[in-house]
């Protein structure tokens, strides 16, 4: 009796963790992590210190207009951000984690090497402008296309990259016999490839960007090519110690499936109503034997109703578009399940958004010492460090004494990772309202009500608040987003997982696009300033960041009420699951 309540348990238990579940597989662990976090370390800093400045190569060395080489690397951003999603179908559905991270690692290579070779071979781009007669000869159809070439290959090896590495480097720790301590390690794993990426970035503006501006764009573009050859190097060094999965086949034909059959069996009996005749459709090795009793009514499309024509002789439906496995039923379910949430990172991605117009800043005593101000461009480095410092904090100072005092692993849960990165998102913005509120009446005060270039006396110190609790915000909310979706959505989607933190940044550029547009349509009304005027001193950016503020709050309350819809997950179902095992 008590060996058939232990297997019921342990059969369970395998069925509830579709992605921590152990791995008796020698390879993998903590032995990789150095190669695959390199691999996307060096791939940032190439890719983003390529973008940073290639406006100036642009127009400098391929004599475009500022129009269109605007255009340009709008449309090479906007392929570059779509790429990763294809990247997780193709990662997930046929080609496999590692094989994807590879062809990306090397796409993205000979990308940059295109590229640097546009600075050594001359017919490659126009002669430059004649200074005297101010001509400028346009770039022909063929160097044109060399450039697009180039800049193709780099979108396509992103794709390859960032929809699979992430999950990629997952793989190898779900090897660990402890649950709660796997996702512990889950958690710091996520943290500190956040963390690369960051200090990643951070080097790609300031160091790459400095070089190609002092030592030309022969050196400017080949360092990139240089640092994207020793990510590709670095990745496939460490190829044999790999965990590597075999992708599924597939996935996203299979929940277009789920949604098509489960039309086509509509008028059939709902599971719950079924007779014990009716038979659901079970992928063979699965562990999952009847469908979950939520969204009740897809199950339907994994209804057997005669196993002699819906069924070959091997077990396989005779129509995968009128019959489904339980699976797949499931896989559709899990996604839609974390849409509601997923949506709570738009608003925190529209308040992020801001940050890239600094506006305000260089109105403001920007000076460390007699001899150096800081940047304007360079304040979001405030936020990266503290990033940095709080994950260091968190991953090695309080959560080992947590863990002491408690007796046990602990760790704050991911739900309630998200909810604090909301809340601070919401008083990032409330503490840029206030800060821009003094600043606007001493510009006023000083007669800088028509010169929104003038520098105020005042320090730009006083944003410190604003970016630290920014910089909070993401190490909760967008660090916690990506172990979320990989850790609550099945291992068959885990590239797909990694990718929907990247399509939410997208569609958060869209409605701050949109948002901004409405505030400077409806306040300008009627021939009044806008509130985002171009001469901030007359506009009043402050009722715009109070507006965010509030959106951003707003925003938090729905977060509370799709949590508690959500349900437990998985990290919390596990800490129970341990917490009544030591009780006993």
């Amino acid at each position: 009796m008590g060996t058939e309540r232990s297997s019921s348990s342990d059969e369970k238990k395998l069925i509830m963790e579709p992605l921590l579940s152990d791995n008796p597989n020698p390879k993998g662990g903590l032995r990789t992590m150095p190669f695959i976090i390199a691999n996307e370390a060096f791939e940032r800093v190439a890719s983003i210190g390529l973008h940073s400045n290639m406006i100036m190569y642009l127009t400098r060395e391929y004599n475009l207009e500022t129009t269109a080489a605007t255009i340009i690397l709008f449309i090479w951003s906007a392929v570059t951000n779509l790429m990763p999603v294809l990247g997780a179908f193709i990662s997930d559905s046929y080609a496999g984690r590692y094989r994807m991270v590879g062809f990306g690692s090397i796409a993205t290579l000979l990308g940059m090497v295109l590229l640097w070779l546009t600075t050594i071979i001359p017919d490659a781009k126009p002669p430059l402008c004649d200074p005297a007669s101010s001509i400028c000869e346009p770039p022909t159809a063929s160097q044109l296309l060399f450039l697009y070439s180039s800049l193709g290959f780099m979108s396509v090896g992103a794709g390859g990259i960032r929809s699979s590495s992430l999950a990629f480097g997952a793989d190898q720790l779900n090897n660990r016999e402890d649950n709660l301590q796997n996702a512990g390690i889950l958690q710091r794993y996520f943290s500190w490839y956040y963390v690369a990426v960051s200090v990643s970035s951070m080097f790609a503006v300031t160091c790459i960007v400095y070089i190609q501006d002092k030592l030309g764009w022969k050196v400017g573009l080949g360092v990139p090519a240089a640092l994207m050859l020793l990510s590709v190097l670095s990745f496939f060094l460490a190829s044999s110690f790999y965990v590597k999965l075999k992708a599924k086949t597939s996935l996203l034909t299979g929940l277009a499936q789920v949604i098509v059959a489960s039309y086509k069996n509509r008028h059939m009996k709902s599971p719950s109503q079924a007779t014990d005749d009716n038979i659901y459709h079970i992928r063979k090795k699965s562990m999952l034997l009847l469908p979950s009793e939520k969204l009740s009514w897809l199950n339907k499309a994994c209804i057997v109703r005669d196993p002699q024509q819906d069924l070959t002789s091997d077990g396989r439906a005779t129509n995968p578009w009128s019959l489904c496995t339980v699976d797949q039923v499931e896989e559709l379910k899990a996604l839609i399940k974390v849409i509601p949430l997923w949506s709570t990172g738009i608003i925190i991605g529209v308040t992020l958004d801001q940050h890239s117009f600094p506006i305000q800043v260089s109105t403001m005593d920007r000076k460390i010492t007699s001899n150096f101000e800081i940047p304007p461009g360079s304040f979001g480095i405030f936020m990266i460090i503290t990033v940095i410092l709080w994950i260091a904090l968190y991953d090695r100072i309080i959560i080992p004494l947590a863990s002491k005092l408690s007796g046990k692993s602990t760790y704050l849960s991911l739900k309630k990772r998200l909810g604090i990165g909301l809340f601070c998102s919401s008083a990032s913005m409330a503490a840029w309202a206030i800060v821009e509120t003094f600043r606007r009446e001493i510009a006023i005060k000083e007669g800088f009500s028509d010169d929104p270039r003038a520098v105020i006396n005042m320090s730009s110190m006083w944003l410190l608040p604003h970016l630290v609790l920014g910089g909070l915000a993401m190490a909760f909310n967008t660090i916690g987003q990506s172990q979320f979706y990989y850790t609550e959505l099945p291992r068959s989607m885990a590239s797909i997982s990694s990718t929907l933190l990247g399509i939410g940044s997208s569609t958060a550029s869209l409605v701050s696009s949109f948002i901004i547009n409405v505030v400077d349509k409806v306040t300008r009304s009627g021939g009044k300033e806008s509130w985002v005027s171009a001469n901030i001193n007359k506009g009043h950016y402050d009722y715009y960041y109070w507006l965010l503020a509030g959106l951003s709050m707003a925003n938090f309350i729905y977060f509370l009420v799709c949590s508690k819809a959500y349900g437990p997950c998985e990290d919390e179902g596990k800490e129970k699951d341990n917490t009544i095992t030591e009780e006993h």
